[in-house]
């Protein structure tokens, strides 16, 4: 059987992590600056579904990563308040991770949101006047 009151309560805490990693972390915040920017974007540009669910998915593995690196590094501080090699390897190590996949999600950003500029008429004819005919 399953206990309600207990998912309910998990889902407490869990919201709580994230309102916590939004409030207190500062590349969190970033990354949600740059979400918003990029579904305001979405929005104008009338990206199609497909495009939508794929943007999503980008903006949820970033802010993910961004969790499971601020835990990491939390725990880290914790075990080892001190300056240790070790530890500044493994933080380092989990903000690359958050990097790597900020720089995809970049990437694919422009790759769908890109392409749909280079639709507008005025931007199509300013390209096209750059080539020469």
């Amino acid at each position: 059987m399953i206990d309600f009151r207990k998912v309910g309560r998990s889902f407490r805490f869990a919201g709580q992590g994230i309102l916590d990693l939004f409030r207190f972390e500062n590349n969190a915040r970033v990354h949600l600056l740059i979400a918003v920017l990029v579904l305001v974007a979405g929005f104008y540009l009338q990206i199609s579904r497909l495009e939508w669910a794929i943007i999503l998915t980008q903006v949820g593995l970033v802010w993910a990563a961004e969790a499971f690196n601020t835990a990491l590094e939390k725990l880290c501080d914790f075990v080892s308040p001190g300056i240790h090699p070790q530890i500044k390897a493994i933080k380092d190590m989990a903000s690359g991770a958050v990097l790597i996949l900020a720089i995809v999600a970049v990437m694919v950003g422009l790759i769908i949101l890109g392409g749909h500029l280079l639709d507008f008429p005025f931007i199509h004819s300013f390209t096209h006047s750059l080539i020469p005919q």
